[in-house]
């Protein structure tokens, strides 16, 4: 069966809505090739918010040339456990949410989940801040106006789901790469970027800085990196579906950033505040400022659409978890969808005032909650379990799992505490900071500390995976 007429019978099966939600995906509905996981990734990450996060390494007062290397090793390093997570959809079939349960049980995995969404809503609404200004100087229409009308368009895409988002991925891959290499020539072309890269002075602490925004930048797509690999045919290579996404988000991620740091050194202070006019002003004015308002606010779509996609798996895997569902209706995904881009739009509507302050605060504060998350799933799938899961058990608390799994539950808990002490951000300083000079390795410790528990925690009380991976009936 070619992935052409595979596309066309999930279409008939399905309508022009998704069809599935948090369910398995059975073999006769998988579609697609891992460099699709390329496209959509690249496309998600060549955008605006990833070029302020960029640009934050430098705001904060890194040189140009230190800041970039740092963004490349974050970038590197989250990466790679990003991609560990989305070469689990093939083989699983599942949202990355609901694999989940294996670790922490059927009712245990709402615990981490419930951030997760919080995650999704702050994402969406610190994208929809710069998409909005976007739209609403393409329109010439105030920045609310452009905020809500960005929201109504992402939430259509979403409702429509997995088809579409790889479509507007796609899309998004080539008008990114167009626009940026345009913006990367008229930004040589009016400095002197290499007096600008030229290494400076070396600060350690900025170093480290630099290198947790990549990072976090990267893990904070693991909780719903596998939603977008679970089509793929059951056969499909992990390790292809592993290096197409991390080619994908590494390259995206690394050029936009690079981009943004280099553009905050240049500009200095011109940048903070007026991210997307700086750039479009970069770019040109007349016809062109246009093009560039409509591309940044098209790369905010597809990421924007990833965040409620995500949002909505993770709220139903809470709900199904103590319901026993395996699917949702269209009319409740609609609805879910719905009720996650308001509660983003409000957010955005409320806090546009001082965004980037308030963004490195949240990107930063994000990892406490995440990397032990992933740390004890990774440590579980390809170790403990070696890839064998009781699908079936997932949707089942009296089943294999049970309800909650307290050796995942222990070291996740533990693991966010032990990030404590070396956690720096606006709001909270662990007193381990300043004796390492400032620098916050919170990050490094949340998925060792975890990694390191849960495997000694299984060990003694013994896996329960099954000798091979089980299949739902039928």
């Amino acid at each position: 069966m070619t992935e052409a007429t595979s596309e066309a019978g999930a279409v008939r099966s399905g309508g022009l809505v998704e069809r599935r939600s948090i369910g398995v995906v059975p073999d006769a509905e998988r579609h697609g090739r891992p460099v699709n996981q390329f496209t959509l990734w690249f496309g998600t990450n060549l955008q605006i918010t990833t070029v302020v996060t960029g640009a934050l390494a430098v705001v904060f007062g890194s040189g140009a040339f230190w800041a970039v290397l740092g963004l490349l090793i974050g970038n590197a390093l989250g990466g790679a456990v990003m991609a560990l997570h989305s070469a689990q959809g093939p083989k699983l079939g599942l949202p990355q949410m609901i694999s989940s349960r294996a670790q922490f049980g059927v009712f245990g995995a709402a615990v981490p989940l419930v951030l997760v969404v919080l995650m999704y809503i702050g994402f969406f609404a610190s994208g929809a801040v710069l998409a909005g200004q976007a739209l609403a100087s393409l329109l010439g229409a105030p920045d609310v106006l452009g905020i809500v009308l960005f929201a109504v368009i992402t939430a259509v895409v979403t409702v429509i789901g997995y088809r579409l988002i790889h479509a507007v991925g796609r899309i998004a891959s080539v008008v990114g790469a167009l626009a940026f290499l345009y913006l990367v020539v008229r930004l040589c072309t009016s400095v002197d970027v290499p007096a600008i890269l030229h290494p400076g002075g070396f600060d350690f602490p900025l170093f480290l800085l630099a290198i947790s925004l990549a990072a976090s930048w990267q893990l904070a797509f693991g909780p719903y990196v596998a939603d977008y690999s679970r089509y793929l045919p059951r056969a499909t290579s992990a390790r292809a579906t592993f290096w197409w996404t991390f080619g994908g988000s590494v390259l995206g991620a690394q050029w936009a950033m690079t981009f943004g740091a280099v553009a905050a050194a240049a500009a200095g202070g011109a940048f903070t505040g007026h991210e997307v006019s700086y750039i479009v002003g970069l770019g040109g004015a007349g016809a062109m400022a246009g093009v560039l308002y409509f591309v940044i606010a098209f790369g905010k779509l597809t990421v924007s659409v990833l965040d409620g996609y995500g949002g909505f798996m993770t709220i139903t895997t809470i709900i199904s978890g103590f319901r026993g569902q395996r699917e949702v209706s269209k009319f409740a995904r609609a609805a879910w969808i719905a009720a996650i881009m308001a509660a983003g739009t409000v957010l955005a509507l409320a806090g546009r005032g001082d965004f980037l302050d308030s963004f490195s605060t949240f990107l930063l504060f994000l990892l406490t909650f995440f990397t032990p998350w992933s740390a004890v799933n990774l440590v579980d799938y390809y170790l403990i379990a070696k890839e064998r899961y009781d699908l079936p058990a997932l949707s089942d608390p009296g089943g294999r799992y049970g309800r909650w799994r307290m050796p995942a539950l222990t070291a996740y808990i533990l693991g966010v505490l032990a990030q404590l002490p070396f956690l720096s951000t606006a709001f909270y300083t662990g007193p381990l900071v300043e004796p390492l000079g400032g620098a916050d390795i919170s990050w490094i410790i949340g998925l060792v500390v975890p990694a390191v528990l849960y495997w000694v925690l299984t060990k003694r009380t013994g896996s329960v995976a099954p000798a091979e991976t089980i299949l739902p009936p039928g």
